[in-house]
């Protein structure tokens, strides 16, 4: 496939935090999606989980399914039990023709908890990190014998946020295992998106095209605010309102072939989100044409 930009629900009803956004029905999310330009959407919370159901809701506003988030278990479960907790969200990409699966490990992330700083996120030790990559090659060794590939979304909150754990991710898992690089979560942490893909962009398989406002990010480091505190004080936006340069992340990513996605967590009460959608879409697909990749 070319490249195709998408977009995450998430700026119009967020997942962790359902009050933002909650009034917002599905259908009014995917219509502006579709208005503001975009192909394909990702999963949230309001969507129908059944094949015909999703494929129906989407084929009404001419969308495409690009993949969904699921949220893994490995630290704590064997590789089996985890493809056997994955199989209905592995069944439903499959059905609806995606090719990625947006996989995070959440067995003791914080990011969904409002009274827990970033500060208190888990960090694991060498060997822990040996065994959760083990773990992770033969869940997604599975996932792609059945034609899906494996996408870790590094997350604020969670124990791969910051570069660092990003290396150890790839050094301790196999090929099969590809990486969400997601530009927002890597500056949050403090890394740096362009040497990300750079250095890995033979294994980057899915994109989140998220910026970030600097001046609440550093206010987030220094108050040492949960993660949903700082999304509430407007640390993301879409691409091309905050300090991300795109132009310089796309030009390490030639050939790069998969979805683009807007994926921008802000609440929808002070970020208007069809206005943020079409700013993000207009945005997303300049920086790709000026890197050849549309």
């Amino acid at each position: 496939m070319t490249v195709r930009i998408g977009a995450n629900p998430i700026g119009w009803s967020n997942d962790d935090l359902r009050e933002l956004g909650g009034a917002t029905p599905l259908e009014t999310c995917l219509a502006e999606a579709r208005e503001a330009g975009f192909e394909g959407m990702e999963l949230g919370h309001k969507f129908p989980r059944e094949p015909d159901a999703l494929r129906a809701v989407l084929a009404r506003f001419d969308l495409d399914l690009v993949s969904g988030w699921y949220s893994a278990e490995l630290l704590s479960r064997s590789a089996q039990d985890e493809l056997a907790a994955m199989r209905p969200h592995l069944d439903l990409l499959k059905s609806l023709g995606c090719f990625v699966l947006v996989f995070a490990e959440t067995s003791n992330a914080i990011h969904g908890n409002r009274s827990t700083p970033l500060s208190k996120r888990t960090v694991l030790k060498p060997d822990e990190w040996r065994r959760f990559g083990e773990r992770m090659t033969e869940v997604a060794d599975a996932s792609l014998a059945e034609g899906v590939r494996l996408v870790y979304h590094h997350h604020m909150g969670t124990v791969v946020q910051s570069e660092a754990d990003i290396d150890a991710l790839m050094s301790t898992t196999g090929p099969s295992v590809h990486l969400l690089l997601d530009t927002g979560h890597a500056t949050f942490a403090g890394g740096d998106p362009v040497a990300l893909a750079r250095r890995y962009r033979d294994r980057i398989s899915h994109f989140h095209a998220k910026d970030v406002r600097p001046s609440v990010m550093e206010r987030a480091r220094r108050e040492d605010l949960s993660f949903l505190d700082a999304v509430i004080a407007g640390v993301f936006t879409v691409p091309g309102d905050g300090c991300v340069d795109y132009p310089a992340v796309l030009q390490e990513l030639p050939g790069y072939r998969g979805w683009a996605v807007v994926e921008a967590e802000q609440d929808p009460d002070k970020a208007h989100p069809l206005t943020y959608a079409r700013m993000g879409y207009a945005n997303l697909r300049r920086y790709l044409a000026d890197a050849g990749l549309l």
